[in-house]
């Protein structure tokens, strides 16, 4: 296999990140659902500001389809108010479990079919894009769905295997086309993407001590390196 092949070259990537970082055990959550909400509250936000209104939900009982669907969207925008846009993602949360209930009646009914029908299905209701959607069948159904999201992009247009410009399909079809169709190595590929954009791929890139130093386009080699 040659060694620009995409599979080879992404697999090779997974392997210097997860000796960098090991397992991160990404999604943070204790049930399924909570993996649901999660990923409807993290829409243009971040990860620290979610956990404060799962804390609210969670002080409150309300982290269940049937509690999220009883709950007035009022008070649930109030509860929600820390991860921002609270009334945009309450109305967005009661609309997921509306559709849920009338169309699966439960989570794990949800789940039981083939996913890439469940992800056509899904990603047509009002507020779950396609990031939310391949969340949701990802980290709370286990489902062999890949995430793409801004550091996805950034990571790998700066490796030289998308552009910045491609939309969320084609750089998602980069690794459902070349990535074995493994839940779990894509549940941990994603987590470790975004560990690699914090510490080092940020918008102002921080090179020094880089895994990925020698792959990287922004990289500058050394004096007299072939």
């Amino acid at each position: 296999m040659a060694a620009n092949d995409p599979q080879t070259r992404l697999l090779e990537i997974f392997g210097s990140l997860y000796r960098r970082y090991g397992a991160l055990n990404w999604w943070p959550a204790d049930t399924p659902f909570e993996v649901c909400v999660g990923a409807i509250l993290t829409q243009n936000t971040n990860w620290i500001n979610v956990e404060k209104a799962i804390v609210n939900l969670k002080r409150e009982g309300l982290i269940s389809v049937q509690a999220i669907h009883e709950t007035p969207q009022e008070r649930l925008a109030e509860l929600i108010r820390p991860s921002g846009f609270f009334n945009v993602k309450s109305v967005r949360l009661k609309g997921f479990v509306e559709w849920l209930l009338r169309r699966h009646g439960s989570l794990d009914a949800m789940f039981a079919g083939g996913w890439q029908d469940l992800r056509d299905e899904l990603v047509k209701v009002p507020g779950i894009g396609p990031e939310t959607c391949d969340s949701i069948l990802l980290y709370a159904g286990g489902k062999p769905s890949f995430v793409v999201d801004a550091y996805t992009r950034r990571l790998f247009s700066r490796l030289g295997l998308v552009s910045e410009k491609d939309d969320y399909h084609r750089v998602r079809s980069l690794f459902m086309e070349h990535l074995p169709p493994e839940a779990p190595l894509f549940n941990e590929y994603h987590a470790l993407i975004v560990e690699q954009c914090k510490r080092h791929c940020r918008k102002k890139p921080s090179c020094d001590g880089c895994p990925l130093g020698r792959a990287c386009c922004l990289a500058t080699p050394n004096p007299g390196t072939p």
